[in-house]
Formats: C-alpha cells, sequence, structure tokens
C-alpha cells in the first residue's frame, strides 16, 4: 500500500470520526445557540495523526459537511464557528518539537489585542489572562495535558476576539463566562487528552491485527 493511499485511508477515518463526534451535543456557547459537541474533543488532536495540513483539511470539510448537510443557517456565528478549531488542530500537531511552531503563539497574542481594541473587551481586560494560557503551554509542551490546554484555549482566542466583535457582548456578559470558560476548557483540555491516548491505542491495536495500517503518529 502506498503513502498516498495510506493517508487517504485515515483522512476517511478522521473525517468519519469526526463528523459523528460533530453530532454528539455537549453544551451551548453562552450568548449564541451554537452548541459545543464532542468534535471540539476529538477535532484538535486530528492533526497529530494527519499532519496540520491534512488535519485541517479533514477537520474544515467535515465542519462545512454538516453545516450542508443539516441545513445550518449561514449566520455569522455559524461562520465564526467553522475557524477556531482549525488553530486548535495547528497547535497541538505542531508544537511538541522543541523550536517548531512558534507562530502559532502569535495567534493568541493577537487575539489579546483585537479584544482589547474593542471598547466592551477594555472594560474586562483581564478576560484575556486566559489566552495567556497557550504561550505557557508552550513551555511545557512535551506534557499532553499542557498541549491539549494550549489547544483547546488558543481556539478559544480566536473565538473570543471575533465572538466581540461581531456581537459586541458587554463587559457583564464576559465577566459571567469566566468561570464557565475555566471549567469548560479545563475539561475539554482533559477530554482533548484521553482522546489522543485512546485513538492511539485503537489504531495501534488495529494496525496490530492488520485491520488498519500501521498508525501515522506525526508527533
Amino acid at each position: 500500500m502506498s503513502s498516498l493511499q495510506k493517508k487517504l485511508i485515515f483522512l476517511a477515518l478522521f473525517s468519519f470520526l469526526s463528523f459523528a463526534a460533530l453530532q454528539i451535543p455537549f453544551n451551548k456557547l453562552a450568548g449564541s445557540n451554537v452548541s459545543f459537541t464532542l468534535f471540539d474533543f476529538f477535532a484538535p488532536i486530528t492533526g497529530a495523526f494527519l499532519g496540520p495540513v491534512f488535519g485541517i483539511i479533514s477537520v474544515f470539510s467535515v465542519l462545512l459537511a454538516n453545516n450542508l448537510i443539516n441545513n445550518v443557517p449561514w449566520t455569522t456565528g455559524t461562520i465564526i464557528r467553522l475557524f477556531p478549531t482549525l488553530f486548535a488542530v495547528y497547535y497541538f500537531a505542531v508544537i511538541s518539537k522543541k523550536g517548531s511552531g512558534r507562530w502559532i503563539l502569535g495567534v493568541p497574542v493577537l487575539a489579546i489585542i483585537a479584544f482589547l481594541a474593542h471598547p466592551n473587551g477594555g472594560q474586562v481586560s483581564y478576560y484575556t489572562l486566559f489566552w495567556i494560557i497557550p504561550l505557557i503551554a508552550y513551555k511545557f509542551r512535551s506534557n499532553l495535558y499542557m498541549r491539549s490546554l494550549g489547544a483547546t484555549f488558543t481556539a478559544h482566542a480566536v473565538g473570543g476576539a471575533t465572538w466581540i466583535w461581531a456581537f459586541n457582548l458587554p463587559a457583564s456578559v464576559w465577566n459571567s463566562l469566566i468561570p464557565v470558560v475555566i471549567s469548560e476548557r479545563l475539561l475539554f483540555a482533559t477530554g482533548i487528552t484521553a482522546s489522543f491516548i485512546l485513538t492511539k491505542k485503537a489504531l495501534t491495536y488495529l494496525a496490530h491485527r492488520r485491520i488498519l495500517p500501521e498508525i501515522p503518529l506525526k508527533i
């Protein structure tokens, strides 16, 4: 079996699993009708197995296909929802190696600047402290949970910075979100970590049984 064939097999497999996870709601995003799903646990790890480029292609394709299949209205919130997870995919895939993927750290930094530039964001400047976490996590990138934490807060940074400009949520809303974000993102990081471990073990087992090719771990 050629390398391309293996890549296509795993691209199809991860796309299928991602689509299935996307159908299982987990929690509703405050201030919108958008729900988090188990996809938010699984999607960030795809780049670790497919590589960042194929991982992003898989995740974006699944999100787009889901919207088209389910006739999801193309609202501002729907469009914004397509992108934060892609940054989590890239972060999780590239920062594990020393000196690699440093540019992704510019994403939360730019998110902080964008958030503070908004009049409402300037009133809750401390909210952006969440987005320093990906920078700290980079220092401890050899730890799987820290990598997961950095990935989910990178997605949160992109979402938060775009959300405040799109919907002008007042400072009171951002204040009320602080305890939600803490519990939610810690849980997300746990879910991402667990998803990675379980997926790696499952693929290793299936490869050992010769049901699938050898695990294509990229990190």
